[in-house]
Parts: structure tokens; sequence; C-alpha cells
């Protein structure tokens, strides 16, 4: 595997496999994850403000209180927004979608709501004592580039592509395994970090060396028989039948033209 110009100047976070197989992700850059939080910051300053002038009669009536409870919903609107869309996004809020950012466990696998709930309640910590300060400077200063939030987590923000569909799975679009409506119905039944797994590996399996690409498709394979509760027919071998559930992950060809994968650079 090369590394790229984005790469190079991002940094990059391995993770290696039971099977010894390493996956790379591009770190995404402080400007970029600047960028990200900006746009998120005029948003919750929005929301705060429609939910000021909503309760503007009580605002007018209690002036002491009103200051009081504009701080409150401020906060609990910020810490609201991130652990809701970084949970429901698999680690993404606006800001992070549009700028192809995502945040991941360290493991590479996507995080959930302990992980969205932990790295934004430590944001007070990162904030001090002005524009992200602390968790500035902590993120030049680590390695993988985590702020204090993402060192509690566990969690690290990377750089998320759109790639083309290999024409490897458009070649399985003529398998009459994908036209079982049992096995269709089983694979769109798969985890998250499942099919994360799988779309990742067939994505990704040109760049692997020969003796890493037969392990890893054998344990995989393996472990999707397991999931599925199917056997793998005897005529495909392990890299073929894993491709076969990545397919049958993809939108129909009907759907939308030049079917595209997300992954993580």
């Amino acid at each position: 595997m090369t590394d790229t110009p984005d790469t190079l100047l991002d940094g990059t976070h391995t993770v290696l496999t039971p099977e010894y197989v390493e996956f790379r992700f591009t770190l995404a850059g402080l400007y970029a994850r600047f960028l990200a939080w900006l746009m998120d910051a005029l948003l919750v300053g929005g929301l705060t403000m429609v939910l000021l002038f909503t309760l503007s009669v009580t605002m007018l009536a209690f002036p002491g209180f009103a200051s009081a409870l504009g701080f409150v919903l401020y906060f609990l609107v910020d810490w609201g927004y991130g652990i809701a869309l970084e949970t429901a996004w698999s680690g993404q809020t606006v800001g992070k979608r549009v700028m192809g950012l995502r945040v991941i466990q360290q493991s590479g696998v996507r995080i959930g709501f302990y992980h969205a709930a932990l790295r934004n309640l430590a944001r007070p910590v990162d904030r001090l004592p002005f524009f992200y300060l602390v968790g500035g400077v902590t993120a030049l200063l680590s390695g993988p580039q985590q702020r204090l939030g993402d060192m509690l987590a566990g969690t690290i923000v990377v750089r998320e592509r759109r790639l083309k569909a290999p024409s490897a799975l458009e070649a399985t679009a003529g398998e009459g395994l994908l036209a079982d409506p049992l096995f269709v119905s089983r694979v769109k039944r798969l985890s998250a970090e499942a099919r994360e797994l799988v779309l990742s590996a067939a994505l990704r399996r040109e760049e692997l060396r020969m003796e890493a690409r037969l392990r890893l498709f054998s344990a995989l394979a393996t472990k999707l028989q397991e999931l599925l509760a199917l056997e793998k027919p005897a005529h495909l071998s392990d890299e073929k039948w894993t491709l076969l559930v990545a397919a049958a992950l993809l939108p129909s060809p009907g759907a939308r033209p030049g079917r595209t994968v997300r992954a993580v650079a």
C-alpha cells in the first residue's frame, strides 16, 4: 500500500486484524475538523435561539431566570446534538458529513452511544480556555490526533470518501444467489459493524498480499456462514462468497446510477 498526498499530510491510523491484515485510515486534519465544528456550532447556536424565542414570554416575566435557562439550554442542545447525531449517523454530525469526516473507534469499527456520549461530554474541558485550545494542543501532541474527549472514548476522527463499487461486485449481479430472497434478507439484517467489515474487505482486497488476502476471506467466509446461518455453496470460493454478500448490501442497480460505497480513507 502506498501513501497518498492526503495520507502524508494528515497522518494515518493502522488497524491490524486478528488475521494479520492491515487497514489504514486517513486521519482528519485539524483544519477540516475546525470547519466541521464551526458548522455544528452555528447550528447549535441557531437551535438554541429558536428554543429561547419560543420561551420569550417566560423570559420577559422572569428576566433573572431567563439568563440561567438560556445557559442550561445551550449546553443541553450542544451535548444532545453531538451525542444524538454521532450515534444515529455512526460518527457523523452535519458538519462532519459536509466535510467528509467520521468518528470511529480506534479498532476501526463504528462508534455507538457510549463512545459518542463520552467524547461529547468532555467538550467543555477541550474548549478551555477558548476555541478548543486544550483540545487542539492535545490533538497536535498525540499520535492519532486525539483531543481529550477522543482519548477518553477511545475514538479517532478520519476522512471518509465515496468509492465506485468495484467491477467484481458489479459482476456478481448475475449470480443466482442474489435472487434468493432468504439470502438477501439475512444479509440485510447484518449489523453495521459486519456490513462495514465486509464492504471494506471487498473495496481493499486488491491492496492485500495474496497470503493475507486468503486468510482474511477465509475468516470472513466462516464468520458470515455463522452470522447468516447459511452454508457456503461448495462451488464458491471464500472470496467469491464474501463478494456476493457485499453485492447484496449495495443498492440495486436501478436505484441510483453508478453505485457508490461510502468508505473511510
